[in-house]
């Protein structure tokens, strides 16, 4: 999606599934924390329906409307976490499963490996973490 949009200009927009068939009009639009980018759209499914949680990326805004790659059906069986409140990362994730999205795993913690306590036990010659002294 282009990053240049101003997220309030996407409010009120018509939003199309990859086929081309209306799923609804967009009500929020919900920003990334860390980079403040534009992430998620909620779309008004219907006059008596709920809003739905499309991704941004990889939609597109095209002539005016956001077109989303993903099949209405879908679209309407996502995740329902009600709008006007924050996204958890853990509501993320769920989204980002049930579109069937890559997520970036997160880096693995920092090896904390700091070696081997001193012990009564003879040192192991083969082991460069264990310590070795001279006689």
């Amino acid at each position: 999606m282009q990053t240049d949009i101003d997220p309030r200009n996407l409010i009120g927009r018509k939003a199309f599934d990859r086929n081309g068939t209306k799923i609804g009009t967009i009500d929020e639009v919900y920003l990334d924390d860390a980079t403040g980018v534009p992430e998620w759209a909620a779309i008004r499914t219907g006059l008596f329906s709920r809003d739905a949680f499309v991704p941004l990326e990889p939609s597109e805004l095209v002539e005016g409307t956001l077109h989303v790659p993903f099949d209405r059906t879908l679209i309407k069986d996502a995740p329902d976490f009600g709008v006007g409140r924050h996204l958890s990362p853990e509501q993320e994730l769920q989204l980002y499963h049930h579109y069937g999205l890559d997520v970036a795993s997160p880096p693995p913690p920092p090896d904390r490996d700091f070696g081997t306590l001193a012990s009564t036990d003879s040192p192991d010659d083969n082991d460069p973490r264990t310590p070795h002294t001279r006689p």
